[in-house]
């Protein structure tokens, strides 16, 4: 099953207009964007009925082109000094108590965008320090000090996706490489043990369960706490075709292998994405991951 009709466990229930209103009323005074909006996410309807977003910081243009993103990519505008306060005063005004904060890539700046991170995170927890934050950042292209310039002001998880099994990464992520995401994630937990680390990554891009299986085990062996994993959908015409749709059952399966693997928490369904029911899966609050 391919690129064809949508299967059953596919289809998401609209939320009312004004329940989304509120959110992108805030954000649109703030200037602000959301990867929720740029990568077509199909929890959006849900997430800002619920009043939550994941803010994207230093801008929506990426340096890199990977094969399964909508995001827009090209020549980045520089960094704007003020963003970190707007991030701040929309997650309270929105009444957010777990902040997903992420980025574009941004390899044309020196530190690949870090500091920003790190001032986004000051600036929230001068607001509020019982906020919750989690940070989903690039790869820095392997720069250890990028990596410790966020580690260091204290985020509650720090997480970078894998996104996919090594032997599709040419394809899929062209400019990124598979042990250095890795490695970034076996340092985090190894320099500042306390912090959580998360990843996670798609199904339906032409991967094997054996080959899923070690990307887990690969996961588990750097001391990841925290996994997703969602099924991969075509965002444009021009981004990678859908191999397979998984269905919910195996994703169920994926489920229970990771926690046996040891991993704290495990969110793994169809629509499933990175910062999907983020504070539930930090807390171990249960909810549906196939629905």
């Amino acid at each position: 099953m391919g690129n064809g009709k949508k299967p059953s466990w596919l289809k998401k229930r609209i939320p009312p207009l004004q329940d989304l209103q509120k959110v992108k009323t805030i954000l649109d005074k703030g200037g602000l964007r959301t990867v929720c909006e740029e990568a077509r996410c199909p929890n959006l309807g849900e997430c800002f009925s619920q009043g939550t977003a994941t803010f994207l910081i230093l801008g929506d243009v990426c340096t890199r082109n990977c094969g399964f993103c909508a995001v827009q990519h090209g020549f980045p505008a520089p960094p704007a000094e003020d963003e970190p306060k707007r991030i701040a005063g929309a997650v309270v005004e929105m009444g957010i108590r777990y902040a997903v904060i992420t980025s574009v890539t941004r390899d044309d700046l020196p530190d690949g965008g870090a500091s920003i991170f790190a001032r986004t995170i000051e600036a929230i927890r001068e607001e509020d320090q019982r906020i919750k934050i989690e940070v989903l950042i690039p790869d820095f292209r392997g720069d250890l000090s990028s990596l410790e310039t966020i580690l260091r002001v204290s985020p509650d998880v720090l997480n970078h996706n894998i996104e996919t099994i090594a032997r599709l990464y040419s394809e899929v992520r062209p400019q990124a490489d598979y042990k250095r995401s890795l490695h970034l994630l076996r340092e985090s937990k190894r320099s500042y043990p306390r912090i959580y680390t998360k990843s996670g990554f798609m199904l339906g891009l032409g991967e094997t369960h054996e080959e899923v299986l070690d990307l887990m085990e690969d996961l588990s062996g750097v001391g990841c706490d925290f996994l997703t994993i969602g099924q991969y959908l075509q965002p444009r015409s021009d981004r990678l075709p859908i191999e397979r749709y998984i269905p919910p059952e195996e994703f169920e399966e994926y489920q229970k292998i990771g926690m046996k693997m040891g991993f704290k928490a495990v969110a793994s369904g169809p629509f499933v994405r990175s910062s999907f029911h983020a504070c539930q899966l930090f807390e171990n609050i249960p909810f549906s991951a196939t629905t």
